[in-house]
């Protein structure tokens, strides 16, 4: 089924529960209440989008509500194959929870631990919900807006700890520069020696 039609027909069957979808270079994406979310991916299941492909979350720190979940789905196989279509689901602050939609999508599991991992938002009636990337225990979610870029430290013992990262000359911001470059000035890079066993 094509992406609008599949729209429309979530508008039919949750009158008043789904936005107006919106195209972006072909890409179909549709605002959907959270309390349908687990019930709208069944009804995209029944209408071939047989394969979630991944589930993210954003962070609109200072908006309310403050997150969203985004689903993406793809119908695979079927005369229509290769549609996809975005859900999009707004969760607040206040109440950071969802339903998981692993009881309809298994593959839905992991991407939902990826999101509470990171995000904090919780997904109700997951098989698993446990952290997936960082350790047990772990007291932040470090993809939201307000944990800093350089961490923030935490001890768990006998588990893992954390120290805040240096961030002056680190792999991901530049050391800063007395001068700014010019026009046509090579870009500076520091090689490391290398040892060759013929050199020993």
């Amino acid at each position: 089924m094509p992406a609008p039609d599949a729209i429309a027909s979530l508008q039919k069957m949750f009158p008043g529960k789904v936005g107006q979808g919106k195209e972006f270079r072909g890409d179909h994406t549709v605002e959907v209440d959270r309390e349908i979310i687990r019930a709208a991916a069944s009804h995209l299941k029944d209408l071939g989008f047989n394969f979630i492909v991944d589930i993210s979350s954003n962070d609109y720190f200072g908006d309310e509500p403050r997150y969203d979940v985004v689903y993406e789905f793809c119908a695979l196989g079927g005369p229509e194959n290769q549609t996809h279509l975005r859900l999009r689901a707004r969760v607040s602050e206040d109440d950071l929870s969802i339903d998981s939609i692993a009881p309809v999508f298994q593959g839905a599991d992991w991407h939902e631990r990826e999101v509470y991992d990171m995000m904090g938002i919780k997904f109700n009636g997951h098989p698993d919900l446990r952290r997936i990337l960082m350790w047990d225990g772990y007291p932040y979610f470090p993809l939201r807006k307000d944990f800093p870029l350089e961490g923030l430290p935490s001890d768990i013992p006998g588990e893992a700890f954390s120290n805040r990262a240096p961030l002056e000359g680190g792999p991901f911001v530049a050391a800063p520069s007395n001068k700014p470059p010019e026009v046509g000035d090579a870009p500076t890079t520091t090689h490391e020696p290398h040892a060759h066993p013929a050199e020993h």
